[in-house]
């Protein structure tokens, strides 16, 4: 990879960010953006903390990292995030060139990069992702499982 982390190295940090959001009893996703050689934005859900349907990892993120940037291109950078995207962030990657996706675990319920959808990969869009899915997934995937299988013994949804 040209920005100076190996794909599990990115997933590394993208799994700390998860567990932040587990703590705060947020769904456990978490997503990181390198650009040459260095983090510029690291973040994880916070859709119950902030109130808001769209604090996706993700998004949250790619927010932070145009910010930085100071350009909503963010071209030269790799996403890596625990969870495969969900159509309103796999959007969201497109519409800000990310030019490189790893995801850990496959989400057969919402993901729009390989599962349900393959919006990432569209050539019909303007701009297309190289996209590198699985880096990590069986950690990424049981820590989500477990989430949910204790959000369900405490009667929650």
């Amino acid at each position: 990879m040209s920005d100076g982390f190996s794909p599990t190295d990115l997933m590394q940090l993208a799994i700390e960010q998860a567990r932040l959001a587990e703590a705060a009893d947020e769904v456990p996703i978490g997503a990181v953006i390198a650009r040459e050689g260095e983090i510029i934005a690291a973040a994880h859900n916070r859709r119950h903390r902030d109130a808001d349907p769209t604090a996706h990892a993700e998004l949250l993120a790619i927010r932070a990292a145009a910010a930085k940037l100071g350009d909503w291109r963010l071209e030269g950078c790799t996403l890596a995030v625990t969870l495969e995207p969900c159509c309103m962030c796999a959007g969201a990657i497109v519409l800000a060139r990310i030019p490189t996706l790893l995801y850990g675990a496959a989400d057969p319920k919402a993901g729009a990069v390989d599962t349900l959808y393959h919006l990432c990969g569209d050539d019909r869009l303007n701009h297309v992702v190289e996209v590198a899915s699985g880096v990590m997934a069986e950690e990424c995937g049981a820590m989500l499982t477990a989430f949910f299988r204790a959000q369900r013994a405490k009667g929650k949804k």
